[in-house]
């Protein structure tokens, strides 16, 4: 099914042909004080010169510590969408890179871009997540935004974004909540991100169901998880798309370690689809799979379901990998223990 994508053609009145300056020649210093003009043309024509610099790591270096991105931080409000746009644009190409990140951190640059997450341009909106689905990629990155309160309004764009933006938010928020889930959860995220998992976009249900995962990694995100998702990820144990599956299996495993997550799942029947997976060698969920089904072996009524296909694990002894080699036999282990 095709999407409207965003997109970031300027307006047509902005013609960056027409700056009266050539590729490289302006010093950065003089391009900052351009930036700061009354100007709106200067400005623009700035940040068009600018957006080609940053592409050189060498001279985001040296934009940061000529003091840019406290004149970017100021732009980023600009009533302008153009202006807006640029900035948000520079911003993200300075993130490709490691110096432009770190100095992106350090500057609170994460915080003054919360202030567009409203933003009524598209583009602008864009370019904002998409810096922070590239910090959120840094431990201290994902740390920047879980201080600059980020998480609530992040949860609560999930229900208005279109989707470009949404596969966005869905990364980062998968990143950040690796780190700490409680504001996730104090958001009714569980919520949100069940109706996620039966999106039309496949990518939104495998990355949905991955942040599920994450969730799921906390003590408090286990239990939340099993008692109201757990019925919707067995369901995806059977979605036609490889990733889905194996985000859904990985969530399931979390979800499974509490035993209300094993008896959920068991009321689901995830025992058939989940040794569909096992069987199948080239599966991306097969590892999960195994695990999630030796928690299931701890309850009495699966152990007694699964002693009648020890084959399927069996087969998995002699597996290249020995991840699953070594899960194949702990299941059988568990399946065939005898009080």
């Amino acid at each position: 099914m095709a999407h409207a994508r965003i997109s970031a053609n300027l307006p047509p009145d902005i013609d960056p042909t027409k700056a009266p300056i050539a590729f490289g020649k302006r010093a950065l210093p003089k391009l900052n004080e351009e930036l700061q003009s009354p100007e709106l043309l200067t400005q623009q024509r700035a940040l068009m010169a600018l957006c080609d610099l940053v592409h050189d790591p060498e001279k985001v270096y040296e934009a940061i510590k000529i003091g840019f991105l406290d004149t970017l931080k100021t732009l980023l409000l600009h009533h302008n969408s153009t202006v807006r746009q640029k900035t948000t644009q520079i911003l993200y190409i300075m993130a490709m890179h490691s110096v432009g990140r770190q100095g992106i951190i350090q500057n609170g640059v994460i915080s003054a871009l919360a202030e567009l997450l409203d933003d009524p341009v598209d583009i602008c909106r864009k370019n904002t997540h998409q810096v922070f689905e590239m910090m959120a990629k840094l431990p201290e990155g994902a740390v920047g935004i879980l201080h600059a309160g980020l998480i609530p309004s992040l949860v609560l764009k999930l229900k208005t974004e279109s989707d470009e933006i949404l596969e966005l938010i869905l990364d980062t928020l998968s990143n950040c909540l690796r780190v700490e889930a409680s504001e996730a959860l104090a958001t009714d995220a569980i919520t949100i991100l069940k109706e996620k998992l039966t999106h039309s976009s496949v990518a939104i249900r495998s990355k949905a169901a991955w942040v599920l995962l994450e969730i799921g990694t906390h003590k408090e995100g286990k239990s939340a998880v099993c008692e109201e998702v757990t019925p919707v990820l067995v369901s995806l144990l059977e979605d036609p798309d490889p990733e889905v599956q194996a985000s859904a299996t990985g969530a399931l495993m979390f979800a499974t370690i509490k035993p209300q997550g094993r008896f959920s799942a068991l009321g689901a029947k995830a025992i058939p689809p989940l040794l569909k997976l096992v069987a199948e060698e080239t599966s991306k969920a097969r590892l999960s799979a195994i695990k999630t089904l030796t928690m299931l072996a701890e309850v009495p009524e699966g152990r007694k379901t699964l002693l009648d296909h020890t084959d399927t694990f069996q087969q998995c002894l002699n597996d290249p990998s020995e991840a699953v080699k070594r899960a194949a036999k702990t299941a059988i282990s568990v399946i065939r223990w005898k009080p």
